[in-house]
């Protein structure tokens, strides 16, 4: 797989984090100050490959204030940098990026030339000022916010292969 990204093959990668941040920079290293960790993740496990070398990607995570945060305490994958245009390409990052962040309670995505990630729809059944409490930073909105359209059939049905244990599936 990691050879398929290195050539460019790979449209869409996921990945998943303990902490990310407006600009879509992922942290699975460690919480706190590097000095002392208040906790020690498992760390990249090719996540910062995924986000260096696929042409874009897509995180996956609970929506949790702990988790969506202002700025992540160590960058372990590089979404949009400092969220100025253009800083993948002048940091030799080959991939374009985050493209969205999905989590349990919406879908946020980011300017096509990078940057901020922005309220795009809210899943059914939430709302909003729920999703804004449980974002670590003051988070913008597209224009009009629509509800997240639920999957079809065929693309549930696709999905659960992928999630026996019903984490992401469990309500639909």
């Amino acid at each position: 797989m990691m050879a398929l990204m290195a050539q460019g093959h790979v449209d869409l990668g996921f990945i998943g984090g303990a902490e990310v941040d407006r600009f879509g920079n992922l942290n699975t290293s460690y919480v706190g100050e590097p000095a002392h960790p208040g906790v020690k993740l498992p760390g990249s496990g090719g996540g910062a490959d995924i986000a260096i070398l696929s042409r874009r990607w897509v995180t996956l995570m609970a929506h949790e204030r702990r988790r969506l945060v202002e700025n992540v305490s160590f960058v372990t994958s590089p979404g949009h940098g400092d969220g100025t245009p253009g800083w993948r390409q002048r940091n030799g990052l080959l991939g374009g990026g985050p493209a969205a962040i999905i989590t349990t309670l919406c879908v946020l995505r980011f300017p096509e030339e990078g940057g901020e990630a922005f309220l795009s729809s809210v899943h059914r059944g939430h709302t909003i000022d729920e999703v804004r409490a449980e974002t670590g930073w003051e988070l913008r909105a597209a224009g009009h916010v629509e509800e997240t359209p639920p999957p079809t059939k065929s693309e549930l049905a696709g999905i659960r292969r992928f999630d026996p244990e019903g984490f992401w599936t469990r309500s639909a």
